[in-house]
């Protein structure tokens, strides 16, 4: 049982921590019976999209804990929703998981208390979008990159080599303008890929993270954003309204995530995915316990049922993504094998840009633009300003 093997009392102990003030756990107790989740769609399975991806049924009969999931399909929901309140974790990428923490939305986590922990990649133990100060704030989850999908018979066997096909205006392999068909993220995050598109492209603005940009570098980004706002049919934010428009919609490329990649290619839609030459940003996220969160005990209990090697598997070949226990890409306990970690880009960590908030004080100069003029400016972009 899940609850046995973690449950070291049946009372929760409680140790105030100095850097926050927020309660930290030093034992887990009896589970509550519920868990209330904000997830990202597709990271949550009990078997209702398909019968063999189901990671919460077992966890519900051994632990008790009935798990509840609200998906959210942006960082800033995401937020939104944990200031709110009534949830007891999240799992959130590197543009909210700092702003959570900042905000003290979410506590610190007794990694001690999760038996798994040494199973982490050690490239994630200590990654800065959720470690502040020595202190832990969550455990990692999954990660992986943005890649730019293409329809196939669009390109046929000119597959793109360049994000530019979503940035500039050109005439397509079929003959067609790029025109009203393509799509973009309808999300401030979304600034970054412009910027790491002109890192490659135009290195004399200096930049060197696309987190990081000064007013000038900003405003060359903002530039290329409405320039692409003249190409873009849709911003999506919903995985499932994108792959409904790729189906059906006429749609030739967009950035996206490897999980609609997959679904689309399963249902027999003809789309590819590459990453281009420029790169691709990323993501890498955290299971959060939100501060003043319920049910703490089926909390620890969950994080320590994510790290399983057949979950990590099983999810990992689910949403294209890549397991943060790297044992999971070899030990056969779940669907996963090195060639498919391979494919999904395990060994590109270091070529990825990972998703963090962009802050004023920022590591690559004195000064940058923070996050909240990324947000206000975004919807001006989208509202074609």
């Amino acid at each position: 049982m899940i609850a046995r093997k973690l449950t070291a009392g049946t009372a929760i102990a409680l140790l105030l921590t100095a850097q926050t003030g927020l309660a930290q756990i030093t034992e887990v107790g009896a589970p509550e019976g519920q868990l209330n989740i904000v997830a990202w769609p597709g990271y949550i399975e009990r078997g209702e999209t398909m019968a063999e991806f189901d990671w919460v049924t077992k966890f519900e009969e051994a632990s008790g804990c009935r798990v509840n999931v609200k998906t959210a399909n942006t960082s800033d929901e995401m937020v939104a929703l944990m200031n709110e309140g009534g949830f007891d974790v999240v799992t959130a990428s590197g543009d909210a998981s700092l702003r959570l923490v900042a905000g003290k939305r979410v506590q610190p986590v007794n990694v001690d208390l999760i038996p798994s922990w040494p199973t982490v990649d050690e490239r994630l133990k200590q990654a800065p979008w959720y470690v502040v100060d020595g202190v832990h704030y969550g455990v990692p989850y999954q990660w992986g990159p943005n890649v730019l999908m293409y329809n196939t018979e669009v390109f046929g066997d000119q597959p793109p080599t360049s994000w530019n096909v979503v940035f500039e205006e050109m005439t397509l392999p079929d003959g067609k303008s790029n025109r009203g068909r393509v799509q973009a993220y309808d999300g401030p995050i979304h600034v970054a890929d412009a910027a790491q598109y002109l890192m490659h492209h135009r290195p004399e603005l200096g930049i060197t993270s696309p987190y990081e940009l000064n007013d000038d570098q900003y405003k060359a980004a903002l530039d290329l954003l409405r320039q692409q706002r003249q190409l873009v049919s849709r911003y999506w934010h919903d995985a499932f309204i994108q792959m409904d428009d790729f189906k059906n919609e006429g749609m030739a490329a967009s950035g996206t995530w490897p999980f609609q990649v997959n679904l689309l290619q399963a249902d027999g839609v003809p789309v590819a995915s590459v990453i281009p030459v420029e790169g691709a940003t990323g993501w890498a996220d955290t299971t959060m316990l939100h501060a003043e969160a319920e049910n703490v005990n089926c909390a620890y209990l969950w994080m320590e049922h994510t790290l399983a090697s057949n979950l990590q598997a099983d999810l990992s070949v689910w949403f294209g993504a890549n397991p943060v226990v790297p044992a999971a890409c070899t030990d056969g306990r779940g669907m996963q094998t090195a060639e498919g970690c391979t494919k999904n880009g395990f060994d590109d960590f270091d070529k990825i840009r990972f998703w963090t908030t962009p802050v004023t004080r920022c590591a690559s100069q004195g000064e940058c633009v923070p996050y909240y003029r990324w947000v206000s400016d975004y919807i001006g972009v989208i509202g074609g300003r």
